[in-house]
């Protein structure tokens, strides 16, 4: 049995590598934030953070550590046809957690400023190439503190971008390059 569960999730690896992995992983939990709710304000409120966290990014990692019970379910009965219809989910739920949880260290309260050194260098010079940075620009983000209003939103929020964080993945880029 279990050398059929294998070579169905090497079969449904050479379709999606990241599914290849989901029987042997643990489940997702959602990050703690390296500071307090209430550290950003005044550019993004205390009332935003905590429903952006506890809210919205927790109900990414639940749907997909619920997707992922299902997709093990699926291997284990050979189910190729679920597994295939779970791919969207795995990759919607997945992308959300993983993109919030790089957003939480983009922000610092003692952020701001302009980014130092080789990070500069390389934005001036080749801006765009590297996932380095991420802005939720979504409404769930900003709505209650800026309304409609997202242009005053995205202003605000470079006074709370962490370099510091964007300048390491950038040098853990360089190093894989």
């Amino acid at each position: 049995m279990l050398s059929r569960i294998g070579h169905v999730c090497r079969c449904a690896a050479g379709v999606n590598p990241f599914l290849g992995i989901l029987a042997s992983r643990q489940k997702h939990t959602l990050p703690d934030l390296p500071y307090d709710y209430g550290a950003l304000e005044p550019h993004i409120s205390a009332e935003i953070m905590q429903l952006h966290h506890n809210k919205h990014h927790a109900t990414y990692v639940n749907n997909l550590n619920a997707t992922e019970e299902k997709y093990q379910e699926a291997l284990a009965k050979r189910d190729v046809t679920t597994q295939v219809a779970l791919q969207a989910a795995l990759r919607f739920n997945g992308g959300g957690h993983v993109n919030h949880s790089i957003f939480w260290t983009n922000l610092s309260p003692n952020g701001g400023g302009e980014p130092q050194g080789d990070l500069m260098e390389a934005i001036k010079q080749d801006f765009g190439l590297i996932p380095l940075l991420g802005i939720d620009v979504w409404e769930h983000a900003y709505y209650l503190q800026y309304k409609n209003v997202r242009p005053d939103y995205v202003k605000a929020i470079w006074n709370i971008i962490n370099w510091e964080n964007v300048s390491e993945r950038f040098l853990a880029a360089k190093k894989s390059n």
